[in-house]
């Protein structure tokens, strides 16, 4: 990939406030920051219209609630083409944490973390996109 080089004009508090982004995520330099802000909206463009994204649906769940993992499994099942692979841990006697792997139109990727993470027994929930190129 081919990398350019251009001058950027920011005001002072414009340019703290990048400097500050920077620095709480540990970015070496202002280029990464500003690389990742780009990508980021790019993301979100694309979630926003319903483009092709790629993500991963991450749930905490109880182990012991009674019917869960059949219906976590019967959803998956019903979006199996959007599914591409599923990793279950166990994190202690009770609690248990999958991570899903998805790619597909925004809305149906929501549309199914929305119904994993809403089930009774699931006690956190997120799904994070990103882009597929």
């Amino acid at each position: 990939m081919l990398v350019k080089r251009f001058g950027v004009s920011l005001e002072d508090d414009l340019l703290k406030k990048l400097d500050s982004f920077a620095k709480k995520n540990k970015f070496p330099n202002r280029s990464q920051a500003i690389r990742f802000l780009i990508t980021q909206t790019e993301v979100e463009e694309k979630w926003e219209k319903n483009k092709d994204v790629a993500g991963v649906i991450v749930i905490v769940f109880d182990h012991h609630k009674r019917e869960l993992t059949a219906k976590s499994q019967a959803i998956q099942h019903n979006y199996h083409d959007l599914i591409l692979s599923v990793q279950h841990v166990h994190l202690d006697h009770c609690n248990c944490l999958e991570t899903i792997a998805v790619k597909g139109k925004a809305q149906k990727l929501q549309q199914l973390a929305d119904k994993l993470i809403s089930l009774k027994g699931v006690r956190h929930g997120k799904l994070v996109m990103s882009a597929t190129k």
